[in-house]
């Protein structure tokens, strides 16, 4: 299958070079040509089969025609290792629990595959050395660096900006040392990720280095998010629910998330419809209220994963949808919480429910409570654990959250960083020199 870009100005390429490019030279990011619809066998079969096999039947389908059938099997299965399970919290609302992964968070799907997917490329390349490069508001700089600790031929720097991201989070990727190098800029998530998308166009690094992303604008990292969207639906036709009436409600900051259920959508899955949750970052709110879509500076939230002011997802939405704003709006709803609102979700689900919220997942939860209508069933996205945010959690509900191990094992460890300004120059010099 071939992958063209969203601004649709250069020629179409193979799966291999969306991989390892990352980012199309018009600065476009690459989608598949086709959507390939997934036989209706398939989801009679679903709600009997597990995880991983779900995950390589639905790989098969997008990436079967350009690796072996055998090894994507096996690197599917190898990344897809641990649990996703869907959790009741009231009548008619489930989670969706993408923690349990190496590093508690839903990124661990695609940052696994797509390390494994990019392995799997470079494998006759043993002198080629490819350079990932990440930008991370949280949780994606600590999912790829645990996704390519010590991947062979390959080297990652994360991009995070300085003070804007929780403890915890830190120390999972600026502890790792091997090949993974953690850059502390002095900016925003936003200077981080124009950081790194400067870098792909600039013609004298990519002369010198072999660059790629690892941000959710890789084909690599967003389409396997998709897999969880299909087990969570083979969880709840287990459950007698009406199937038809399936909401899926997603914390969004930079939309590579939802973005993968709206393709999964055309794959065959039938949900009837999405919710993009924002917190105060509402730029994709505002396109659906009024068409016009207006980027600005991020701000600062307690839900720091999703604090984006230019959601660079936001351009595959578009493509699939054919810039048509009625079309959007006809399947994808939205709304906007504040910081104050998110603090009193987590309190009064906790209260009400006895079951712990995240920031994130706070979000969808309590636009689910608002916005589902009758007869529907609603899945939030939980997508962190709330340990991962202790401090703030354990600030809103006064009650003490248990470090699982494996985040304590990260926080045993030395921080190693490299300070830099917000500054292009100063970024391309690093990267030389290195």
């Amino acid at each position: 299958m071939k992958y063209r870009s969203t601004s649709g100005t250069v020629p179409e390429v193979s799966l291999e070079e969306a991989v390892v490019k990352g980012l199309a030279p018009d600065r476009g990011l690459y989608m598949p040509e086709r959507i390939p619809e997934l036989p209706k066998e398939f989801f009679d079969r679903i709600p009997s089969m597990s995880l991983p096999e779900i995950a390589s039947e639905v790989a098969y389908a997008l990436f079967g025609e350009d690796v072996d059938a055998g090894r994507l099997n096996e690197l599917t299965q190898d990344a897809m290792n641990f649990p996703i399970p869907l959790v009741k919290v009231k009548d008619n609302v489930y989670s969706l629990e993408l923690f349990h992964g190496p590093t508690l968070a839903f990124k661990d799907v695609g940052a696994r595959f797509m390390a494994r997917l990019l392995g799997y490329f470079n494998r006759d390349n043993t002198d080629r050395m490819v350079n990932v490069l990440v930008a991370t508001s949280g949780d994606t700089g600590s999912a790829v660096a645990n996704g390519f600790l010590g991947v062979e031929g390959v080297r990652v720097f994360v991009l995070y900006p300085k003070g804007k991201v929780s403890p915890i989070q830190e120390v999972q990727f600026t502890t790792l040392g091997q090949n993974i190098e953690a850059l502390e800029i002095d900016g925003t998530f936003d200077d981080c990720q124009a950081l790194v998308k400067r870098a792909f166009l600039d013609d004298e690094l990519n002369g010198k280095m072999m660059l790629t992303s690892a941000n959710s604008i890789n084909v690599a990292r967003f389409l396997p998010q998709m897999f969880y969207y299909f087990y969570a639906w083979a969880q709840l036709a287990d459950l007698g629910v009406d199937m038809d009436e399936v909401v899926m409600c997603v914390p969004s900051g930079n939309f590579g998330n939802i973005t993968a259920g709206l393709i999964a959508k055309r794959m065959g899955l039938p949900i009837k419809r999405f919710i993009a949750a924002n917190n105060a970052n509402d730029i994709f709110y505002r396109y659906l209220q009024s068409g016009e879509y207006n980027p600005r500076p991020s701000v600062q939230t307690i839900a720091n994963a999703m604090d984006v002011g230019d959601p660079s997802n936001f351009a595959r939405v578009l493509n699939l949808y054919g810039n048509d704003h009625d079309a959007i709006t006809a399947e994808i709803g939205g709304c906007t919480y504040s910081d104050e609102q998110i603090a009193e979700t987590v309190k009064d689900a906790l209260e009400t429910t006895g079951y712990q919220l995240d920031p994130h997942g706070a979000v969808a939860y309590r636009a689910l409570e608002e916005y589902l209508k009758p007869g529907e069933t609603g899945v939030f996205l939980e997508t962190a654990h709330p340990a991962k945010f202790k401090d703030t959690v354990e600030g809103i509900t006064g009650k003490e959250i248990e470090i699982p191990e494996r985040l304590a094992a990260f926080m045993r460890g030395k921080k190693q960083t490299v300070a830099l300004p917000a500054d292009f120059d100063a970024f391309k010099s690093y990267l030389l020199s290195r």
